[in-house]
Order: C-alpha cells, then sequence, then structure tokens
C-alpha cells in the first residue's frame, strides 16, 4: 500500500514538475507546445508501462497461489450450484443480485447461503469466505 502511494504521489510530482517547465518554456518562448505536449506524454508512457509490470507481475503469483482444492469441496459436501452462489458472495454481491445473475429467486439463494454457512461451520458471509479460502476453494 505505500508503495502505491509513492508511486502515485511521485507521478503527480512529475506532472506538476512538467506543467511548470511547459509554462516557463513557452513564457521565455524556447520550445513550442508540441515538444512539451510529447515529454509529458513520454513520462505517463514510460509511468504506465511500470505499473503495468508490476501490476502483471502481481496478477502472476496471485494466480499462481490460487488454486482450487476440488476434493475439499466434496469432502465439504458442497453442491455445485452452492459453490456458484459462494463465488458471487465472494466477489461481495447481496443475495438479490445473485439472485438475478443465477435466474433463481431470492429465497433459493439464501437456503443456498445457510447451507454454506453450515457446511463451512461460519456465523457470517465474510467468515464463510475467509474460511472458503483457507480451504483453498475459492482463489485467494
Amino acid at each position: 500500500m505505500k508503495q502505491t502511494i509513492l508511486i502515485f504521489s511521485a507521478l503527480i510530482v512529475a506532472v506538476l514538475c512538467l506543467f511548470q517547465l511547459s509554462k516557463y518554456a513557452l513564457l521565455f518562448g524556447n520550445t513550442n507546445i508540441d515538444a512539451v505536449i510529447a515529454m509529458i506524454a513520454l513520462v505517463f508512457f514510460a509511468i504506465g508501462a511500470y505499473l503495468n509490470k508490476k501490476s502483471f507481475h502481481h496478477q502472476k503469483v496471485v494466480l499462481n497461489e490460487g488454486k482450487i482444492d476440488h476434493k475439499k469441496i466434496t469432502q465439504l459436501g458442497i453442491s455445485k450450484r452452492e459453490y456458484e452462489v459462494l463465488l458471487q458472495v465472494s466477489q461481495g454481491l447481496s443475495n438479490k443480485e445473485i439472485a438475478l445473475r443465477l435466474s433463481v429467486s431470492e429465497s433459493t439463494i439464501k437456503t443456498h447461503v445457510s447451507n454454506i454457512l453450515l457446511k463451512l461451520d461460519a456465523k457470517r458471509r465474510t467468515q464463510a469466505i475467509q474460511k472458503a479460502k483457507e480451504h483453498q476453494i475459492i482463489a485467494l
């Protein structure tokens, strides 16, 4: 988190410096506006490429860590539909939103969520998600 804040702070400082530089360059007539815009575009391109590379590396690590233990799903007795509901719950969706996505009634979703809570020995949805991650039945 601190690193992200530092990167965006550096980006803001760089943009402010470029704007100040362009203001003085235009006042003194040393540079035309196209060169200033090109310089700003190059800085943003370099920062974007760096952030994209860092983001891609982070996604790769998460994908490697996020292996699903299908045997554990069977062991816990979670049905395919309950697993679908669990995935939707892990995305932070409400019962109503899940019902709309899966084309079932809201009461059916409530039943599935109750079954999931029982099978994972959880009292709340957030606790169920945490336990599911611990059991490696949903991706981190």
